[in-house]
């Protein structure tokens, strides 16, 4: 404990945001630097419970009491290791986690919790100014060969667990940069994509192979995989966007935020909108300069949008929600420890725009050329029955339209249908300890478990790797014989 009274005498703190209306000008990160000295500070805040409700409520298991006391004690270098012992990627999660090990905070019962994902990105940060993070090659090779198709949080985390383990790691993402989620899916102003360069090149340091424009299951045959690989890690994601099935749809500007989104960090990247359209084999520009926005979810994806509407220069924007508006604070049937129904407002929203709750879409209308003018929707009572509020109907003008409903699980044409992979009851890959229905092929991430956070992609990623691991010391004989033999019954 790195202060006793530290809980007493310490208030919580976190970096100020830069002004609304200065950051919505660019695409760089939010937060103004936070002093070295008020980091330590606030790991003096945690009071090393007797039973750490804060390990459980962290999907990675992060030893958080440990590197708290750690950064109050200015050992930083060792908690930098103490943090990668159970994250290979906290600076991912110090930036876009929700963080769920504040939830459950022990301190958190009845003051503000531990600043914890402030002090895990300090201490990663501090690691790479020192020079502390650096590639870590395996001692000895194993001989075996693993595929890892998906570079995203979780394709990632395994791959570089995995090549720590000696073996011989190819990763294989469809698009032309590593990162998958953390590249395309997420904006710059939550995480600048340098972060993701300097973690890639780490693991290029250490041996992991990348290969990119390699879309299993359509330009690379799933055969070239199972005749020279001798285990297959799936971490492909949730790429199936729910739809809303209503009249109008199919007008144009109406558009899946994945289809937003990746756009705009592309041309981050530097790529020309040719370009750009033609990598992501899209008919036209989505932009929401000058336009009146829609935007159709309330979670994560929404917001993401709505930050990225306002640099776009939108001239109104209004995102939607089915749900209810959640309580102010923390809801009676989400007690301590577990994760709050409670209201969040998140970083986009101080930027702008309205936001609204328990709205239903009814239908959209648009001109003559087919392009979308209106929304039509009304109000709706609480889930399950979300029953018609009579009177409540309202139309709105729109010039652009974002779907951010989530997602229904992988897509299952190409790779996991050629496998011939079983699937669970919500159209996930089935496995049994990450192993798929056909042996030798694992699945980890939104891929196995659905829609999920990216610190839960990095505990798959980790979990699935000890898992491949264990399969291939187990085994004696040659392994592409057998993923040959396993595939083709299997189908």
């Amino acid at each position: 404990m790195g202060k006793v009274t530290g809980f007493l005498e310490i208030n919580r703190e976190q970096p100020t945001r830069r002004k609304a209306d200065e950051r919505i000008r660019d695409w760089f990160e939010i937060y103004e630097p936070f002093p070295e000295e008020k980091q330590r500070e606030q790991g003096a805040r945690c009071m090393d419970c007797g039973v750490p409700f804060c390990h459980t409520g962290c999907p990675v298991n992060n030893l958080i009491p440990d590197w708290n006391d750690l950064v109050y004690n200015n050992r930083w270098q060792a908690a930098v290791r103490r943090l990668h012992s159970t994250n290979n990627f906290p600076e991912f999660t110090g930036r876009i986690c929700p963080a769920p090990c504040e939830a459950s905070c022990v301190l958190g019962i009845n003051q503000p919790p531990v600043s914890i994902k402030l002090i895990e990105r300090s201490i990663v940060e501090r690691g790479f100014d020192e020079g502390w993070i650096r590639p870590e090659p395996p001692e000895r090779a194993t001989g075996k060969r693993v595929a890892v198709v998906g570079s995203g949080p979780a394709g990632l985390a395994a791959a570089q667990q995995l090549r720590r383990a000696g073996h011989s790691v190819t990763v294989y993402e469809k698009n032309d940069r590593i990162g998958g989620l953390l590249r395309y899916g997420i904006p710059n102003f939550k995480l600048e994509k340098h972060v993701v360069d300097r973690r890639i090149a780490q693991m290029k340091a250490e041996g992991v192979i990348f290969q990119t424009n390699a879309h299993v299951g359509v330009n690379i045959p799933v055969e070239s995989l199972t005749e020279q690989f001798d285990a297959i890690l799936l971490c492909g994601g949730a790429e199936h966007p729910r739809d809303l099935p209503v009249s109008g749809r199919e007008l144009k500007g109406i558009h899946y935020a994945m289809e937003f989104l990746p756009q705009q960090n592309r041309r981050n990247e530097g790529d020309k909108e040719e370009a750009l359209l033609a990598s992501m084999k899209a008919s036209g520009s989505i932009l929401a300069t000058g336009k009146r926005v829609i935007i159709i979810g309330g979670g994560d994806t929404g917001a993401d949008c709505l930050g990225t509407s306002h640099r776009q220069g939108a001239k109104s924007v209004h995102q939607f929600e089915i749900m209810p508006r959640p309580p102010a604070e923390r809801a009676a049937s989400t007690p301590w420890p577990l994760w709050p129904l409670q209201l969040r407002t998140e970083s986009s929203h101080e930027e702008g725009g309205n936001r609204d709750w328990s709205i239903n879409t009814v239908n959209f209308t648009g001109d003559a050329d087919g392009n979308v003018k209106q929304i039509h929707c009304l109000r709706v009572g609480p889930p399950p029955k979300f029953e018609t509020q009579a009177g409540t109907e309202f139309t709105l003008d729109a010039d652009l339209v974002l779907l951010a409903m989530g997602f229904l699980g992988p897509v299952k044409d190409g790779m996991i249908s050629q496998l011939g992979l079983a699937l669970d009851n919500r159209g996930n890959i089935a496995t049994t300890d990450y192993m798929s229905s056909v042996e030798s092929i694992f699945a980890a991430g939104d891929m196995r478990r659905g829609q999920s956070l990216v610190v839960w992609a990095i505990s798959e990623g980790r979990k699935a790797a000890a898992a491949v691991n264990e399969y291939l010391a187990a085994k004696e004989e040659p392994a592409p014989s057998r993923l040959r033999q396993s595939a083709v019954s299997a189908r």
